[in-house]
Parts: C-alpha cells; sequence; structure tokens
C-alpha cells in the first residue's frame, strides 16, 4: 500500500477456512499483514503457532480481535474481561499494535457497567491500541433495541481512548459513516473496510458492493495524514474457494486504488 498503512486481511474473511489459510491466502494476494479473529480455532489462540505462520509467510499480525462474538462466547472463558486481557496479552507477544473488541452485551452487567474503566485500566498498561468498535441496534417489531451496554457506539458518552470504525455496522444502524469517523476523529485508529446495503443483517459486502462511503473514506484518510491500520473484514462463508479468493483480492484492489495519498492536510 502507497504510504506507511498497511492493508490487512482478517482471519474472519476467509471462515469457515482456518486462521492457517488465511495466512496463505494473504501472502499470495499481496495483502501486508494479518488480523487474527480469536476464535475456536485453536492455532487462532497459540502464539508459538501464530509466530510459525508469520515466519512461514513472512507476514505480520497488525491487529488481533478479541473473542467477543456470539460464537466465541466461551473462547478463553465466559468474562469479558479475561478475554480482552488474554487479547492484549497475545497481541504485545506477537507484536501487533491494536486489539479490537466489542462492547459488551447487555447480560453481561457487571462489563458494561464499568466497561470505560476497564479498558481504561487495561489501556494503561499496554502501548497496544485497544480500538473499541462500532456496533448496531437490534430492531424487534419496528424498534430499536440496544444488545450493548453501555452504547452500540462506543464514541458516545465516556468515550475511550481509541476506536475501530466497521463499515458494515455502520450500514447496518443506519448511522452516516462519515459522520462517526469525524466524531471518533484522531482515535479512529483501525479500519474495518468492509460494506453494506442498510440490511438488518450484519452483511460485511465486498467494499464498493453495499452502499457506505467506503472509497471517499480511504481517500480522506489518506489525505489527512491517518497513521493507523486498515483491514478487509468481509464475510465469504457461502462462497466457493475459487470465489472467496476472488472476493479477497477483489477488496484489496478497491483498497489500493482508493489510498492515494497526497499532500497531508488537516484533517
Amino acid at each position: 500500500m502507497n504510504g506507511t498503512v498497511p492493508i490487512g486481511l482478517s482471519t474472519a474473511s476467509v471462515y469457515p477456512e482456518s486462521t492457517a489459510t488465511a495466512f496463505r491466502r494473504a501472502a499470495e494476494l499481496g495483502y501486508d499483514g494479518v488480523e487474527v479473529f480469536v476464535w475456536t480455532d485453536s492455532t487462532s489462540r497459540s502464539a508459538d503457532e501464530l509466530d510459525a505462520l508469520m515466519q512461514t509467510y513472512q507476514l505480520p499480525v497488525i491487529s488481533v480481535h478479541s473473542p467477543c462474538v456470539l460464537m466465541t462466547s466461551r473462547v478463553w472463558s465466559t468474562d469479558p474481561v479475561a478475554k480482552l486481557a488474554r487479547s492484549v496479552d497475545l497481541a504485545e507477544t506477537l507484536g501487533a499494535s491494536v486489539v479490537v473488541t466489542h462492547p459488551p452485551f447487555v447480560w453481561q452487567r457487571q462489563a458494561g457497567a464499568d466497561f470505560s474503566a476497564i479498558v481504561a485500566e487495561l489501556q494503561s498498561r499496554t502501548d497496544v491500541r485497544i480500538a473499541v468498535e462500532n456496533m448496531f441496534p437490534a430492531r424487534v417489531r419496528g424498534q430499536e433495541v440496544s444488545t450493548y451496554r453501555p452504547h452500540w457506539d462506543p464514541s458516545v458518552g465516556t468515550g475511550h481512548a481509541w476506536y475501530t470504525l466497521d463499515l458494515s455496522h455502520t450500514a447496518t444502524a443506519g448511522v452516516d459513516a462519515l459522520t462517526m469517523a469525524d466524531r471518533m476523529g484522531e482515535r479512529m485508529t483501525h479500519l474495518h473496510l468492509t460494506d453494506g446495503t442498510g440490511s438488518a443483517l450484519d452483511e460485511h459486502l465486498v467494499p464498493g458492493r453495499g452502499g457506505q462511503p467506503c472509497g471517499e473514506l480511504l481517500e480522506r484518510l489518506a489525505r489527512t495524514g491517518f497513521d493507523g491500520t486498515v483491514v478487509v473484514e468481509i464475510s465469504t462463508r457461502k462462497a466457493t474457494p475459487a470465489a472467496r479468493e476472488l472476493d479477497l483480492a477483489e477488496a484489496l484492489g478497491f483498497a489500493r486504488l482508493h489510498w492515494a495519498p497526497g499532500p497531508v492536510v488537516p484533517g
């Protein structure tokens, strides 16, 4: 990628294929690094196995995604604080600069009540950027219901030192992605490059196939000197292996096309 900002591939983008396969695909297609999505694949939780993959494919792990989704509810315990702390430990061991985490679910009451303080305390003990990701409300009988605490939009209220902006989640939430990026400001350190049409489903489309301003946002970040990380996080779970490879290549091509740094100007 032009400039100093890497484009990584989330290992979630090859699901249900393995973490090891994600490294191979990333290397073959020319990605600059990998985001490790920690899940039930034991390799995703092993620093030694991940380090071996880094050496084999000569790709860094640029970020670690904490196991904070429903499918990983029992990975590294059921305690969201323990999950996040172990994710930070893994990132430090691998040399990753970012840990992505979600706000707690509503039923994780203690973590939800103390989330800002928990993240701040962990952040005070590490140079890894703990980047809290924007989520989306559920819709029940036409009404919006937040399944996250303290809020599905982490930039509302107390706030955090660092944020991840996910463009599939802005689509599902029905919010303006550029406005959210402005609200996050310089604390936005990580971008999940993906897309969505505004469906109630969290689509994670190849960027350019939905209605989100993916290209415009990339161009803006390039112009304003963004120094964080960009990771392709798309859903290919229903694709054939050949179609999956084409989707991953298209997403990378989109990112490189729209990242065209000119003179850095104030954001």
